[in-house]
Formats: structure tokens, C-alpha cells, sequence
């Protein structure tokens, strides 16, 4: 077995090859050969990586964005060398699934390990092994809510973040056509491809894992994969509702959680005035709403917002049907509601909209400040601020609980209101009315 190696630092990894049996024909930087296959005047080290690929029986690569490409691929194809991936993070198995590679192994692994799959040969993960990994609960998760800026986007960053805890991969879409700014929060390029790309690339047919995980941004070493909004407000035609659908389809395959922030408004006016099939302002709202199999509505803990809620609230339903939906009242401070702020919220949810489970997520401007100072989550940022841990209880209560048997399709209640309806059962039967 004769191999090259292409791997940072890689001394111990190639005498311990030695030591198997396997001739090393040579070693290269991580990068030579993402650098051999994009650049056409091939200089010293490139000549020597080809001569060697072409002597090899394999490559062993260290996988990354900056080392594997497809260009990689087809080089190692022309020279028929096998490459075997080596990986830190579930973004390199992402990246090595992507372009078509074997089961990759730890970037730490023993070298008698590596040695073993060279003289073993090709294998590939089982298709059982990928079903059974398969995540449980909603796929698309559109974080919606009314108009006065209730804290969208921020609930959908955040939430994304605990999504990817786990080691989870998770889409971060910028899906809104009116303001834009998951970008700008972040310190991210908005003039890359983003979303607006994947869904020129889902119309003509040419969306996959690859080339999303091409256009994608990802978000440090979290787990989660940015695409970015519309960098300019007259770009919203390019968000049309079958390229919307189309590309949040694709988003199913290629990730285990696609979180998507949206617009507020769910107007139709331009269906109502018109009878051509032209283009909607509003369609990319709609047709994520409706692809998500969980909705995420915010409302502002505050009278205001509250009411602009609970307006909102039944366009909403009209809107998605039957599709579940998660309250979330955000922002939560006594100052605007005065005592007991939850229980005003919970009831005034309850009578006028019908809305029974809320999760609360507090106000909490300092850790958002520092956030938004660096360009970072406040996950990041400020790990145990409550707005943090709010966010961590509600995914874990309303987006991936585990469900007990029979009951897959209800909503786990916030422990407070589970508790207070005790209370007030118990308090009916001592005074010998019937519970409710």
C-alpha cells in the first residue's frame, strides 16, 4: 500500500504508517492539494503532489474548507487515487459526505487505525446507520412574528444555537424580504450568495448538500450554517414562493435543523388587485411558514405588543392551518405590565387568542448589548445569561422534547402552566366543583 499524506503537523500519523506497513510516498500541507487543483500554473510543490498522487494508492487528506473542494476530487479521480478523509468536526463528515467520500475518521486517530482502512480498502457509512441518526421533532422551524419588531431574529439565532448543541447540524435562513438582518447582527458578508442563491439554484434544479454547503457561511466552529438575506429590499422577487419551497426542501436533506426568520407581514394585497401570476412581496414569508412543521410565533411582552399579537395571531393560523405553533413572549420585564408580568401575559393569551403554552424568554439588555458589539450570538457571548437559558429551555420544552408513547404530536406545556392547572383542580375539588 502506497499513500500520500496530506496533513498538518503529521509526523507522528506518518511514522506510526511506517511502523504498519504502509509506504508513504510523500506528505504535503493540508492545502497542497486544493492549491494544486485550482491553480493552473503549477509550481514546484504542486508538479511533486501531482508525480506522487499518480504513484499512490490513496490520499490521505485532512478535511476542511480551505483543503477539499470538488476540484480535489475530480484530481484524485483523474490520477485514480483513493482519498481518505480525515475529520475534526461534523462539519468536515458534512463537507466529506458532500463530495461523495468514504466513512471519514477522527483527525486524532491512532495511526494503526488509518493503516487499517488503507489495506482494508473503500467503505461507506451503512444507509440503516444514516436513518437511525436521523433527529427527532420538526425539521423547518420558521420563527415568525407581528410587526414592531418583537425580536425575531434574534429568538431565531439563539435558537439555532442551542439546536446545533450536540453536536446537531443546523441552517440559519434569512428569509425575510423587508428588513433583512441576521447579515448584519453577525459581522457577516451580505453581498455573498446566501439564500437568494439557493433558490436561483433550486429553480433551475442545481440545489444539493454541496452546493449549499458552497454557499452557505458558516457560523465559527458552532455547527451552524448561515444563509444570508437579501442585502438589498428591492431584491424580494428573487424570493418567489416555489423557490422558497423548492430550497427549504433541500435544506431538509442537508441539515437536521433548518431555523428560518421571516417577515411579519402575511398580506396578500397583490392576489387581490391583480390576477397575474406576478410576483408577491410577502410570498417568501408565506411559503416558509407553510413548508415548516413547527412555527415559532414571538410576541413583545409588553401591552403593545401583546395586542399586536394577538391580531396578527389569527392571520397566522388562517395562514399555516394545522401546523403547530410555539408562543414565545419575549422581552419579559415588570416595569411594562406591573406585578405577577407572566400570569397577565398567560391569561390575556389564554381569553382573548386561546393560546395556552407560552415560554418566556426575559429582557436582558446587557448580554444583548455585548452581543451585539461583537458581531456574536449571545449564546456566545454571554452562555449563561437568562436569555440564554430561557432559549435552552424552550427548545428542549417545545421544539425536540422527547415525547412520551402515543403522544408524539402533543406540545409539552411549560412546567408553570402544567402546575398551575394542578393548582387550580386541586382547588375545585376542595371546594366540591368539578374540575375543568
Amino acid at each position: 500500500m502506497r499513500a500520500v499524506v496530506a496533513v498538518d503537523d503529521a509526523d507522528a500519523l506518518v511514522d506510526g504508517l511506517h511502523r504498519e506497513g504502509v509506504d508513504v510516498l510523500a506528505r504535503f500541507a493540508a492545502s497542497a492539494p486544493a492549491l494544486a487543483a485550482a491553480d493552473g500554473m503549477l509550481g514546484p510543490e504542486a508538479e511533486a503532489l501531482l508525480r506522487a498522487l499518480a504513484d499512490a494508492d490513496a490520499l490521505v487528506l485532512q478535511v476542511g474548507r480551505t483543503t477539499l473542494s470538488p476540484t480535489v476530487v475530480a484530481l484524485c479521480d483523474r490520477a485514480g487515487t483513493r482519498i481518505v478523509p480525515l475529520v475534526a468536526d461534523e462539519a468536515g463528515e458534512r463537507l466529506a459526505a458532500a463530495c461523495g467520500l468514504e466513512a471519514p475518521l477522527a483527525a486524532d486517530a491512532e495511526p494503526w487505525r488509518v493503516a487499517e482502512v488503507l489495506l482494508a480498502g473503500p467503505s461507506t457509512v451503512p444507509d440503516s446507520a444514516r436513518v437511525a441518526a436521523a433527529p427527532a421533532g420538526p425539521r423547518v422551524i420558521a420563527v415568525w412574528g407581528p410587526a414592531g419588531a418583537p425580536g425575531r431574529t434574534t429568538v431565531a439565532t439563539e435558537l439555532a444555537m442551542e439546536l446545533a448543541r450536540g453536536g446537531r447540524h443546523v441552517a440559519l435562513v434569512d428569509a425575510d424580504t423587508h428588513a433583512p438582518s441576521i447579515a448584519l447582527a453577525l459581522g457577516l458578508a451580505d453581498e455573498g450568495p446566501g439564500f437568494a442563491a439557493a433558490c436561483r439554484q433550486a429553480e433551475l434544479g442545481g440545489l444539493d448538500a454541496r452546493e449549499l454547503t458552497r454557499i452557505a457561511t458558516p457560523l465559527g466552529r458552532t455547527g451552524v450554517d448561515v444563509l444570508t438575506g437579501i442585502n438589498r429590499p428591492s431584491r424580494w422577487p428573487e424570493l418567489s414562493d416555489r423557490r422558497v419551497t423548492t430550497a427549504l426542501a433541500a435544506c431538509r436533506d442537508w441539515a437536521d435543523y433548518t431555523v428560518v426568520d421571516v417577515a411579519s407581514s402575511l398580506e396578500r394585497d397583490e392576489e387581490i388587485v391583480s390576477d397575474l401570476d406576478g410576483p408577491r412581496r410577502n410570498a417568501a414569508t408565506i411559503a416558509a411558514l407553510r413548508a415548516a412543521d413547527l412555527v415559532v410565533a414571538v410576541a413583545a411582552a409588553d401591552p403593545l405588543g401583546v395586542a399586536r399579537f394577538l391580531r396578527a395571531h389569527a392571520e397566522l393560523r388562517a395562514t399555516i392551518g394545522a401546523t403547530r405553533v410555539a408562543v414565545v413572549a419575549n422581552r419579559l420585564r415588570p416595569g411594562a405590565l406591573g406585578i405577577d408580568a407572566r400570569g397577565q401575559v398567560r391569561r390575556t393569551l389564554d381569553r382573548f387568542g386561546g393560546i395556552e403554552g407560552v415560554w418566556f424568554v426575559p429582557q436582558d439588555p446587557r448580554s444583548a448589548d455585548a452581543a451585539l458589539l461583537s458581531s456574536q450570538t449571545i449564546a456566545e457571548v454571554a452562555p449563561k445569561s437568562p436569555l440564554t437559558l430561557a432559549i435552552r429551555r424552550f427548545a428542549g420544552d417545545a421544539v425536540v422534547p422527547a415525547p412520551a408513547h402515543g403522544e408524539a404530536s402533543k406540545v409539552r406545556r411549560p412546567a408553570r402552566a402544567a402546575r398551575s392547572r394542578r393548582d387550580d383542580a386541586n382547588v375545585a375539588s376542595r371546594a366540591g366543583a368539578p374540575a375543568a
